[in-house]
């Protein structure tokens, strides 16, 4: 089967001119075009990769506003197009604002057929490279997923994963430890949607965002009339979760009172709505979360002790963000790839000295934090690469603790240098040992030895 032609868009209102061109290019699919209605109209049927404007348009053939214009609304329609400008008028001024602009090149009047082609072919390439790398941009992290959505390279996070898809469809309580921004919720999903309750409801309420005389009424429910404002009866989070999951974050915020309630259900599977006396029977599996540390709250006697017990039959501790060394680059890529498409598809990646930032950083906010700084560089970012200050990171902070001694130190530095590269060249092995200055037999040698996966 024979590859389709590239598309090439050729914006040009002298007819002599648009004949010469047209014969020029014998390989791609040349379109054509003389004004500004007719090169958008051609822009959005036929999405050409490469579009060569001459700036002299109608209605000011003697000017530049036009064709200016159009590489304005190209620009904002399909910002990866690479546009070519032709112009006779004031090449120099006219170059720098088109490149301003957007433009990827500029080519002063009268065209050089040969010349042209040159740089017509070149943008193409170049188009070409950035879409494959926006496809690997957006699958990145799809061959370090976990649980269905969780993206990990790090053997930390990994085990948690599987711990996690193990008791999955079992009817165990389930308590997640970590802290704040370590992606509680999303394993809590993510064991939802590996049991056999999946075709159930998923629930999530967070404990501490709820003032304490409402959340009572929150799990549990009312019946109408029950207090001032009960107009009619409402059912609670565990009943609504029935046959599904109820993610209980932040548990350790419920008050004592409402402990004692919390633990009759899990103990009977029955609930009493709020101003009833009438017991329900309910089939919600409860998975809960905190970043306190419970048995300092049990030793105070701010959470009952048997509650816990039920509560944590499964305790699956969550590593931090600083402790999955590789991690933050991988998911700083799938941010990027994710905020890009939707917010500003002129952004195409990380700068190097971005990316030496998210590997340096000690993320005290985890993946939270993260994903608020790759958000927010996006959106404010000018170029196509993201660099260290568009993430307000001015330098890491190695909060590492010194090691015993010399051998253990360098095997901990190799460890963590070695998946840090990894991270960064998305697994390709050959990257990898370019990034260490190595060659690829020593890198298999060095993950061999220190049992890292690829």
């Amino acid at each position: 089967m024979t590859e389709p032609k590239p598309k090439l868009l050729i914006v040009e209102d002298d007819a002599g001119l648009q004949a010469q061109l047209k014969w020029a290019y014998p390989d791609f699919e040349v379109i054509q075009a003389t004004d500004r209605a007719g090169a958008l109209a051609a822009l959005r049927s036929e999405e050409p990769p490469v579009v060569t404007l001459d700036l002299g348009l109608p209605p000011d053939p003697d000017g530049t506003s036009e064709g200016f214009a159009v590489l304005d609304e190209i620009m904002a329609l399909t910002p990866d197009t690479k546009v070519i400008v032709a112009s006779g008028h004031g090449a120099r001024e006219s170059a720098l604002q088109a490149i301003a602009r957007g433009a990827y090149d500029f080519y002063q009047k009268p065209v050089d057929i040969e010349t042209l082609g040159l740089i017509v072919r070149r943008a193409l390439q170049l188009h070409q490279i950035e879409a494959a790398n926006r496809k690997l941009a957006e699958k990145v992290g799809e061959d370090h997923r976990v649980l269905g959505r969780l993206i990990t390279a790090a053997p930390e996070m990994v085990k948690v994963a599987r711990t996690i898809e193990r008791v999955a469809n079992t009817n165990v309580s389930v308590m997640l430890l970590g802290a704040s921004g370590t992606g509680k919720e999303l394993l809590a999903r993510g064991l939802h949607e590996a049991s056999d309750r999946r075709g159930g409801a998923f629930v999530a309420i967070n404990c501490a965002a709820i003032p304490e005389n409402l959340l009572e009424s929150e799990l549990f429910g009312h019946e109408k009339g029950a207090f001032t404002g009960a107009v009619k009866t409402t059912e609670g989070k565990i009943e609504l979760a029935a046959g599904g999951t109820l993610f209980l974050d932040e548990v350790g915020d419920i008050p004592l009172p409402l402990q004692v309630k919390l633990l009759r259900f899990l103990q009977e599977r029955v609930i009493e709505r709020i101003g009833s006396r009438k017991s329900i029977a309910v089939d919600t599996r409860i998975v809960c979360a905190t970043h306190q540390n419970l048995e300092v709250m049990i030793a105070e006697g701010r959470f009952r002790e048997d509650l816990f017990y039920r509560l944590a039959e499964i305790v699956v501790k969550i590593p931090s963000l600083a402790e999955r060394p590789g991690d933050a680059a991988l998911l700083a890529k799938a941010f990027l790839a994710r905020f890009a498409r939707e917010m500003n598809p002129a952004v195409k990646g990380f700068a190097p000295d971005a990316l030496a930032a998210i590997d340096a950083w000690p993320w005290p906010g985890n993946v939270r934090e993260l994903e608020n700084r790759v958000k927010r560089a996006v959106i404010m970012a000018d170029g196509k690469l993201i660099g260290a200050e568009d993430l307000d990171l001015a330098g890491g902070a190695e909060g590492d603790t010194q090691a015993l001694n010399l051998k253990s130190a360098r095997e901990a530095a190799d460890r963590k240098v070695i998946r840090h590269a990894l991270a960064r060249s998305e697994g390709n092995i050959s990257n990898t040992a370019k990034l260490l200055g190595i060659s690829r037999p020593t890198l298999y040698d060095l993950l061999k030895q220190y049992d890292l996966q690829t």
